[in-house]
């Protein structure tokens, strides 16, 4: 595999292309990675595929690339969702990170009724997928959405997309966690049912869904509602777990 430095690019790529670069794209091919001009560089931009360019000027007030030729030609990752209730900003972040590592198409803050904080960083966390992007050989970027209520989501779900909820609780309410009775199957069971239809993985925050929460989501028809194990996680480890599994049983590491 090659080492030359790989960036994402938000303009067209062909032969013979004059691409400017941006001013953090150009410190980190200039000062962080010690490139200057005539070194080699692979850009993307989630549609064209890979390509080879080349510094083609690089100075205090800026660097460009000429585009080579292509290398690899576009491919699309799995259609999975990964919906997620906003927790403190570093883990987050690391979700946002993962999630890009292990090949999430698309990522959503949702709000749920037990969600410590709805503040999301956009810039920030649109920083963190271009990064894990380009270092992970991906050749898209995810999309993020806005955030937006459990409530309302559920409102306007597709049909056709499998809701995978990560439901570590039971039924029984005077039982700690729920009790034993009415939890979800083991992940990598429930996959089996899924086979290759659009999905999305749901993680709750760290307090867990509400009852009312839990109530509606296993009453629609595209829910599965899964478990991760004896243990209970926190949300960022949960988030990895269900991406592994997924990834593992219905994805591109198959």
């Amino acid at each position: 595999m090659s080492t030359d430095p790989r960036l994402f690019i938000d303009a067209p790529l062909s032969a013979g292309a004059a691409i400017p670069l941006a001013r953090e794209d150009a410190h980190y091919l200039i000062n962080v990675m010690r490139r200057g001009e005539g070194d080699a560089v692979r850009v993307f931009n989630g549609r064209d595929g890979e390509w080879t360019a080349q510094i083609a000027h690089a100075s205090r007030k800026g660097a460009g690339l000429t585009v080579g030729e292509q290398t690899r030609p576009q491919q699309s990752v799995p259609d999975l969702w990964l919906l997620f209730a906003p927790i403190r900003r570093t883990k987050t972040e690391l979700i946002i990170e993962k999630a890009t590592e292990l090949g999430v198409a698309v990522m959503a803050p949702v709000v749920t009724e037990r969600t410590q904080s709805d503040r999301i960083k956009v810039e920030r966390l649109q920083a963190i997928i271009k990064e894990a992007a380009e270092q992970t050989e991906r050749l898209d970027r995810p999309e993020l959405r806005d955030s937006e209520k459990l409530g309302a989501l559920l409102d306007n779900w597709p049909e056709d997309r499998a809701l995978i909820f990560c439901d570590e609780s039971g039924d029984e309410t005077d039982a700690a966690w729920g009790g034993a009775r009415g939890r979800g199957q083991p992940m990598a069971s429930a996959l089996a049912s899924v086979g290759d239809r659009p999905a999305a993985i749901l993680i709750g925050p760290e307090g867990g869904f509400s009852p009312a929460e839990r109530d509606r989501l296993r009453r629609l028809d595209c829910v599965i509602p899964v478990t991760l194990g004896p243990r209970i996680l926190r949300a960022e480890t949960a988030a990895i777990a269900a991406l592994t599994i997924w990834q593992s049983t219905c994805g591109d590491w198959q």
